[in-house]
């Protein structure tokens, strides 16, 4: 083998470096077996489509046929039934808008559950009850199967460019193994501990979302109504010991910044009606632990209220807006 190597030339050489190279190229391919997908909304297309990006198969289904026209476009299989998903492949991943869905799709009479492979892995990424987690992971584990809760954080933006946040809770053995997905949509994904920590820390970082985005709103309107331009409070807020998330990047004032939802009417991101159902998540986890959460519990009403004064599917940084309106009556 040695003299084989010797009287191999500069051009043999390049020529058996690209073989070689071709063969783990290909190797590493196949080793990227089909990923399953299912919910094709507002945050499981973008996150599919960067599983597709990184090179694994996606055999995607979604309640509404006409969400998966796009992805059969794009080279993934389309199924009829979470059913079909779970026959055709041993990693799923699932983003469903409430609890009621999630037990649809994995205990219903066409769910995943009805066709789960042994060892196959389960990834939940909706934004559900901590206990609806528990729930499924053992139904889960009944057949054989892994269920991890890997609820997600960043919005549709962070999904489209690959840069959300997972929350992962699950057996830990089983981390490094959902993280081999996770990352493809994700740049953090933090293991948080057994099922349903995923969940717990979600729906906290969502209320603290939700009361930062009033505050933010009720300060830039108190200031506009003193004679401050909102772009100038908005600086002096971004840059002193009042400045949040809500106020440096997702501003809810029209005109203050580009590329978010109050440019564009509150068109598209994360809806008020999402944000009430996370709300009310946290209610009853509040009150299943007896913990007092009274701007949680007031962000709620507010959010609920949105949702009767037909706000419901605008982005939830129309508490600006709201606010506004109220006012005038």
């Amino acid at each position: 083998m040695a003299a084989a190597v010797v009287r191999r030339g500069p051009a043999g050489w390049w020529r058996w470096h690209r073989r070689v190279a071709a063969m783990v190229c290909s190797r590493a391919m196949a080793s990227k077996t089909p990923v399953g997908f299912i919910g094709l909304g507002n945050m499981g297309n973008p996150m599919a489509k960067n599983l597709l990006k990184h090179g694994y198969p996606v055999i995607a289904y979604d309640v509404f046929p006409e969400a998966c026209k796009e992805f059969q476009d794009l080279g993934a299989q389309v199924t009829d039934s979470p059913a079909d998903v779970a026959e055709r492949a041993d990693r799923i991943i699932t983003m469903l808008p409430s609890s009621p869905n999630a037990k649809e799709v994995y205990t219903g009479a066409n769910g995943i559950l009805k066709k789960v492979k042994k060892g196959s892995l389960l990834i939940d990424s909706s934004t559900i009850d901590p206990a609806v987690s528990k729930e499924l992971a053992k139904a889960v584990e009944k057949m054989g199967a892994v269920f991890m809760d890997a609820p997600v954080s960043g919005g549709v933006g962070a999904a489209r460019a690959g840069n959300l946040t997972f929350m992962v809770g699950g057996v830990e053995q089983e981390f490094d193994a959902a993280k081999e997905l996770l990352t493809c949509m994700g740049s953090n994904v933090v293991y948080c501990g057994a099922v349903g920590t995923g969940q717990a820390a979600k729906i906290c970082n969502n209320m603290l979302l939700a009361i930062s985005m009033i505050g933010t709103a009720e300060a830039m309107n108190l200031g506009i109504r003193l004679g401050l331009d909102p772009k100038l409070l908005a600086k002096i807020l971004n840059m002193s010991s009042g400045r949040c998330w809500s106020s440096d990047t997702y501003n809810p004032v029209p005109g203050v910044m580009e590329g978010v939802p109050s440019a564009n009417n509150y068109q598209g991101g994360f809806g008020t009606t999402l944000m009430a159902k996370d709300l009310g998540l946290a209610q009853i986890s509040a009150t299943n632990s007896m913990t007092p959460v009274p701007l949680g519990s007031q962000a709620h009403q507010i959010y609920r209220m949105m949702c009767a004064k037909g706000y419901a599917l605008k982005d939830f940084s129309a508490v600006f807006q709201f606010l506004r309106e109220e006012e005038t009556l």
